[in-house]
């Protein structure tokens, strides 16, 4: 019997678990505790969204990362997966950055991509993108 359908989560939709907004961070923390896969990608993004954009300490971000990888599968963002983000950049329209997160959920089995500054709606593949504040 299969599993349960695999889902990614944009750098956007992890971020809410700090977030004044208690309704989008309340929705944010049900999903994580759900499980689900990031890429080393949505590590880096995270990292410098906490520092840079909320001036978070190191330690509070090293914390707040922790907390990501014990909730979720982490994984690498291979060669193989850049040269599929550069495509499906061009074929959808997508930023690098975005496209390398589809790809990497394309890679890893998902079925949905949590996200919520990508096009709602937009189906890549197998791969959903939807907005889980709508």
């Amino acid at each position: 019997m299969p599993g349960k359908p695999q889902v990614f989560f944009d750098t956007n939709v992890l971020l809410y678990i700090l977030s004044q907004d208690v309704v989008k961070a309340g929705k944010a923390e049900a999903l994580l505790k759900t499980g689900g896969i990031i890429s080393v990608q949505v590590l880096n993004e995270a990292t410098n969204a906490l520092r840079r954009k909320q001036a978070v300490a190191w330690p509070d971000v090293t914390n707040v990362l922790s907390l990501f990888r014990s909730l979720l599968e982490v994984v690498p963002v291979t060669t193989t997966i850049h040269d599929s983000g550069l495509a499906l950049a061009q074929r959808y329209s997508l930023s690098v950055y975005d496209a390398m997160i589809v790809a990497a959920a394309l890679d890893s089995g998902c079925e949905t991509l949590w996200s919520e500054d990508m096009q709602s709606g937009l189906a890549v593949g197998r791969l959903q993108i939807r907005n889980p504040f709508i």
